[in-house]
């Protein structure tokens, strides 16, 4: 009894040991090939992605360059010559090209949109705060553009964010 035992045992033994061999390599296998699969469905994604992220950046740095103070200033004339009519006039074509351009905040980092974000905030607060101390719209004009000549304008930096992010994805 003892030696059918033993003859049961010997016969079994290397069948469960190839058997656990060929599950473990067979695994191995079939784990290497779902990370494959999966490493192509990623580079494919990205491979349809990356224009749509680019165009977007395209879309932000033209949109930081129409806000840009002095470009805005040129494409904007003043109607009158009340200040507040046309600061009204000048932070509301910010709002509309800002609200046009809303929807690329799906397409770039969160911190580039955050820096579009902010530049478009502190050139309103500028224009608020050289509104306050000109009386005239021409003179609006000429005390943005005396003020950006001597300060750096947050177009530029915006700018230069977005393009090194950009350099990230290429």
């Amino acid at each position: 009894m003892q030696e059918k035992i033993i003859e049961g045992l010997a016969y079994a033994l290397p069948a469960l040991v190839t058997g656990g061999v060929a599950y473990y390599i067979l695994s191995a296998f079939i784990k290497q090939d779902n990370n494959e699969r999966k490493f192509e469905a990623l580079v494919a994604k990205k491979k349809e992605s990356l224009p749509i992220k680019l165009q977007a950046y395209e879309r932000m740095v033209l949109f930081c360059e129409r806000i840009n103070p002095t470009k805005l200033l040129v494409r904007v004339n003043p109607i009158g010559d009340d200040v507040n009519r046309y600061l009204h006039l000048l932070t509301a074509n910010i709002e509309q090209e800002y609200e046009h351009n809303l929807v690329q905040q799906l397409y770039i980092s969160e911190d580039s949109w955050k820096s579009v974000l902010a530049t478009k905030l502190a050139i309103i607060a500028k224009l608020r705060k050289v509104a306050e101390t000109s009386e005239t719209a021409a003179e609006l004009r000429e005390n943005v553009l005396l003020t950006y000549t001597k300060e750096e304008n947050p177009t530029e930096a915006a700018v230069g964010y977005l393009k090194q992010e950009v350099k990230k994805l290429l």
